[in-house]
């Protein structure tokens, strides 16, 4: 069996090859060696010159990748692809054939696994800490050269270890995951983790959550993240190092969770409701001369709400609608701002309040009317839902169309009223993103 052992340096975020080095490897010398600067055909920011020592005037004369493409390609044929954390560079190298309209695909395996998995035990598995732990000396580190070299010297060690010929045959097996799971990431972690809903939480070495996600199969959805070749997907997997989870029962209950847990820990690599959105209420307030009026405002800033909304459109929409059925003035809707008496472009309801044609008190009389109609419509809700095991259901609560959050309740449990389900409500923190999610629900 012959291995290419190979490492790669990248011009950063945009990840172009700026030195590919690799040593072809029979198992136990090497028989050949390709190592070449890349020009990336871009700028090289400072702080990878300042890690790697390569400036844009050294690579200014290199040749492009898809000068060195089909050397690269005839290096590695039919050989198995080494690296330090192998889906960075294989993804990397693959990228560049894929800009290129070529395909690359070539059996691969990770050093990183393989040496927690023969040589367990060390605090830290990056290169230059293993290196210094097993007296492996690195010449030129952070250099594609220096990096593979010692790399090889790694994996001839490895490759010595007891029980390595099964646990690399193990992974060169197809149905391995052991390629594709993060280089940090514990097998044992991943294999853990249920077949049920719930959210998932990515973690890096710190233990800092970096990615929430929901799931009605966590195992199957974490699964497809390590396939995915998108840009985020990759990064996001070179910094996960733990997986940590928390069953839901029901997908339902998943979203409600997925969109709390985003909220408070705000994880780097989620785009899609980090910040808490500004919500908007009508509410009515009385002026000096007795006239109940209904306006809107951002919640924060409405003392007595009674219909919280997503936005001011909503809010204007919603009045238009109640001022057209009570036939209510849109001056004191303040659907119009600064007008003497009303003259809407579309309601054209109003009964003269605005120029003292009828008294406040038929008019208020609709207004209030108005107010119920509105409270009405806002249900208190409990959707039932399945439990996190047999023995267990689940509920979400929400009242006047406000989400309070949900519960979990063993089946033998007598619950004959809200007010006893209440004991076991978990409390939840409403927002627009929340209302979108029940709206449907309580329609």
């Amino acid at each position: 069996m012959i291995y290419t052992i190979i490492d790669v340096e990248t011009s950063g975020r945009s990840n172009k090859l700026t030195e590919i080095s690799i040593f072809k490897y029979d198992g136990s010398k090497i028989i050949d060696e390709f190592t070449s600067l890349i020009n990336p055909e871009l700028y090289i920011p400072d702080y990878i010159t300042a890690l790697t020592g390569i400036d844009n005037s050294m690579v200014a004369n290199a040749p492009t990748f898809s000068e060195i493409a089909n050397t690269i390609l005839s290096f590695t044929k039919d050989c198995i692809f080494v690296a330090h954390n192998v889906n960075f560079d294989y993804n990397a190298i693959r990228n560049e054939f894929k800009a290129i309209n070529i395909v690359f695909n070539r059996k691969k395996l990770c050093t990183i696994r393989l040496a927690r998995k023969l040589i367990p035990g060390h605090k830290s598995y990056s290169l230059g800490k293993l290196c210094k732990a097993l007296n492996i000396r690195i010449v030129g580190r952070h250099r594609a050269r220096g990096d593979a070299e010692a790399t090889v010297i790694l994996f001839k060690m490895l490759l010595n270890q007891e029980n390595a010929e099964i646990v690399f045959n193990d992974f060169l097996k197809k149905s391995s995951k052991e390629a594709t799971l993060p280089s940090h990431l514990s097998t044992s972690v991943f294999n853990n983790l249920p077949n049920t809903p719930g959210v998932y939480y990515f973690k890096n070495k710190k233990g800092k959550i970096i990615y929430v996600g929901k799931a009605k199969d966590i195992k199957k959805r974490v699964l497809s993240h390590f396939y995915s070749k998108a840009k985020k997907s990759l990064a996001m997997c070179r910094e996960t190092a733990d997986i940590d989870f928390t069953l839901s029962g029901t997908e339902l209950i998943a979203l409600l969770m997925e969109d709390a847990a985003i909220k408070q820990h705000y994880p780097e690599f989620n785009q899609v409701s980090k910040r808490t959105p500004k919500m908007y209420a009508i509410f009515s307030y009385t002026d000096r001369k007795g006239i109940i009026h209904i306006a809107y405002n951002t919640l924060k800033a409405t003392p007595n709400p009674i219909l919280t909304l997503n936005s001011i459109t909503d809010c204007r929409e919603q009045i238009e609608k109640i001022c057209s059925q009570f036939e209510l003035c849109p001056k004191y809707y303040h659907l119009q701002d600064t007008v003497a008496k009303c003259n809407h472009f579309k309601i054209h309801t109003c009964k003269g309040i605005c120029e003292d044609q009828e008294t406040f008190k038929q008019y208020n009389k609709r207004v209030i009317n108005a107010i119920e109609s509105l409270n009405n419509n806002l249900k208190d809700v409990i959707l039932k839902q399945k439990g996190r095991h047999e023995r267990e259901d689940a509920f979400i609560m929400i009242e006047k169309g406000t989400y309070l959050g949900y519960g979990f309740i063993d089946k033998n449990e007598h619950i004959n009223n809200t007010e006893d389900l209440e004991t076991f409500l978990i409390p939840q923190k409403d927002n627009s993103d929340i209302q979108k999610i029940i709206r449907n629900l309580i329609m």
